[in-house]
């Protein structure tokens, strides 16, 4: 079971530069020819895109994982990407718990609850996907 948190670890830490990079495509290049307005769901879908193009990859690193253990390591990338947001949002930029919450808000366009959703679901997903379940 370590073995299984350990590896679902290394594969949550490979998504920060995948988001990362996804943001500089919105902003570079979506947001040019999209518009603000596109740019940001183009973004979320995208980023759930590569999630779950990520995950189906790097599966066979948790071989004689069951259903169970797709659940738990999909919680806990909820719970790191979580973490991580509000880290990153509060205390690395310094925003208000208002500005925070905007991420999450639907009405501007931000998909980040479909990116959480992809998050928690992709390990069991991507087991189904390739006939592991």
């Amino acid at each position: 079971m370590l073995k299984l948190l350990l590896r679902s670890l290394g594969l949550w830490l490979l998504l920060i530069p995948v988001a990362i990079a996804n943001a500089g495509i919105r902003e570079k290049l979506l947001v040019p020819l999209l518009g603000e307005g596109l740019a940001l769901p183009a973004s979320g879908l995208l980023l759930s895109l590569l999630i779950l193009a990520l995950t189906l990859v790097l599966l066979p690193l948790f071989r004689g994982a069951c259903a169970a253990h797709y659940l738990l390591v999909g919680g806990l990338w909820l719970a790191l990407t979580l973490a991580f947001e509000l880290v990153m949002g509060r205390v690395v930029m310094g925003r208000s718990w208002g500005e925070v919450a905007q991420v999450f808000n639907l009405r501007q366009g931000n998909l980040m609850l479909l990116v959480l959703l992809t998050t928690a679901l992709a390990p069991y997903l991507a087991a189904r996907l390739r006939g592991r379940l």
